[in-house]
């Protein structure tokens, strides 16, 4: 149902071949902008829908300016206007009063497992790590999502829009990310693939690769992984100078043939050998493919920046990273983002010295916190996670406002998934992908009414019909049970086994089971 639908109902009543390599354009650091009032800017509105403009809500648009009262004006899939009161609102608007409500931004997760870890929990599902080597660089998440997994619906009804799904932390090199809109009716990767969205690369240190493959020929010590990372990134060095060497010779080539030159087919030059690991890992060299490295510690966070600027690529940010207050001038020096838990920790050693304190922290320094789940359960309540770390910072004296907490789930997320041009904060031009929240979204008895993606309703909290349900969860829905018939099998005749030859199947039906009851 698009805003437009909802507004009447409300107001009426009850990648191309030609290329070796994946063309990929890192979109403008436009989050970096000082905070400015939205309301000032206007965009050409789209012509498909009417206006609608939401009004009556404390509007929080993550990008500096909270409006106590505000109202939000959007046209088919964009923000037209965001403001105290608008002014020239067009005629025709439908107008929905949102009065006591909240209006964030969609709530955005850079690290989540959603359709290659799916629900239920089957090995059959667990399609995330590609465990067979350290480096699987040329694995690509895309290729083991499930879109039907049920964990989407849960996130959407938590107000989550966008997601990056990884690959698994098994290994040095794991594999392509993909970053995708939570839209309910995907029936494929490519379905759900974040438009225009870079590809994403997972990457891990420590324990992880270590602990998976030192008994079956290495890396066994942190040693090893940094010796495995070298390694590749010098082939993939060699790789792509065997390009240039190649595109040159073919060059030449061409020159000669359109001079008309006498050539001889067997001096054409030969391409080399195409290997998709080394094609991936090239694109991140190039900066077309932005690297999410999964580290804890400071020390090893320290290391990877700098074998980072040995070979000339950028770490978009660092996952888990529960040391990262202690690096983090670092991190904001190097223009590093952090994704990480508000209080999970201590479940190894590498993971043992974290504080609560740690997205405080690393704001305060001027870097980049964004709070991630990593878990199923996690993502449905990343607004309270969220809350959890902002109060934290508080307490130990750190000044956190609303809206910086608020940027640790919408706008610094969609800055390290190369969206946030496109989505993470209440601008005019960027997508209507909206959660209208019952209260306070740090409140713990806060809910998301509606979330919108990009203009069309894909939760509805009071809608049955925008409640999807998937293939594990099927039932009868509110108000299915009266209109249901459901036929019985006969009571057979005494002592002949058989049912009464007048007997109809349909003549005495038997009540319909109550929703979600068990056979």
């Amino acid at each position: 149902m698009s805003l437009a639908a909802l507004a009447l109902l409300l107001t009426s009543g009850p990648g191309c071949a030609n290329s070796r390599r994946d063309a990929v354009k890192r979109p403008d650091d436009a989050s970096s902008a000082a905070p400015r009032d939205p309301s000032t800017q206007t965009q050409q509105p789209e012509q498909s829908s009417p206006p609608v403009l939401l009004h009556g809500a404390r509007i929080m648009t993550a990008t500096g300016v909270i409006y106590p009262r505000g109202e939000l004006l959007i046209q088919g899939s964009k923000i037209l206007a965001v403001g105290a009161t608008l002014e020239d609102v067009p005629a025709g608007t439908q107008r929905v009063d949102v009065s006591g409500k909240t209006i964030t931004p969609g709530i955005i997760d850079t690290h989540s497992h959603m359709g290659v870890y799916a629900s239920p929990g089957f090995s059959a599902h667990a399609d995330g790590n590609e465990a067979v080597g350290p480096n699987t660089a040329y694995a690509r998440a895309a290729d083991g999502y499930w879109p039907q997994d049920p964990n989407f619906e849960r996130a959407r009804a938590g107000g989550i829009t966008t997601a990056q799904i990884l690959p698994g932390s098994a290994n040095l090199f794991g594999g392509r990310s993909l970053t995708v809109r939570l839209i309910p009716d995907a029936r494929s990767a490519e379905d759900a693939r974040f438009p225009g969205a870079p590809s994403g690369f997972k990457m891990a240190c420590g324990e992880n690769p270590k602990r998976v493959y030192g008994q079956k020929g290495g890396p066994q010590t942190r040693m090893g992984n940094v010796a495995g990372y070298r390694d590749a990134f010098q082939k993939a060095i060699e790789y792509q100078r065997s390009w240039e060497k190649y595109d040159a010779a073919q060059g030449e080539w061409d020159k000669r043939s359109q001079a008309g030159g006498d050539l001889k087919h067997k001096d054409r030059p030969n391409p080399p050998s195409r290997d998709f690991g080394l094609e991936t890992l090239a694109s991140v060299l190039d900066g077309d493919i932005l690297v999410h490295m999964h580290c804890y510690r400071a020390d090893e966070m320290s290391l990877m920046l700098e074998l980072a600027k040995e070979f000339g690529f950028h770490i978009r940010s660092f996952h888990h990273a529960v040391e990262a207050y202690k690096i983090a001038d670092r991190l904001h020096a190097h223009d590093t983002a952090v994704s990480i838990w508000a209080d999970w920790w201590g479940f190894k050693a590498e993971a043992f010295d974290g504080i609560r304190e740690n997205a405080a922290m690393v704001s305060s320094a001027g870097a980049r916190a964004i709070i991630h789940s990593d878990s199923a359960v996690g993502i449905q309540r990343l607004n309270q996670e969220a809350a959890k770390a902002m109060f934290a910072g508080r307490h130990a004296g750190f000044q956190i406002s609303d809206d910086e907490a608020l940027r640790w789930i919408t706008i610094n997320p969609a800055w390290a998934l190369g969206v946030d041009s496109q989505t993470g904060s209440l601008e005019p031009g960027k997508l209507a992908d909206v959660v209208i929240w019952s209260g306070d979204p740090f409140s713990v008895y806060t809910v998301a009414e509606r979330v919108y993606l990009g203009g069309d309703i894909v939760y509805d909290r009071d809608d049955p019909d925008h409640q999807p349900r998937t293939d594990f969860e099927l039932g009868f829905r509110p108000g299915d049970i009266e209109h249901a018939t459901v036929p019985t099998i006969p009571t057979p005749t005494a002592g002949t086994g058989r049912a009464p030859a007048s007997s109809s199947p349909s003549a005495t039906p038997r009540q319909p089971r109550a929703a979600g009851g068990r056979p």
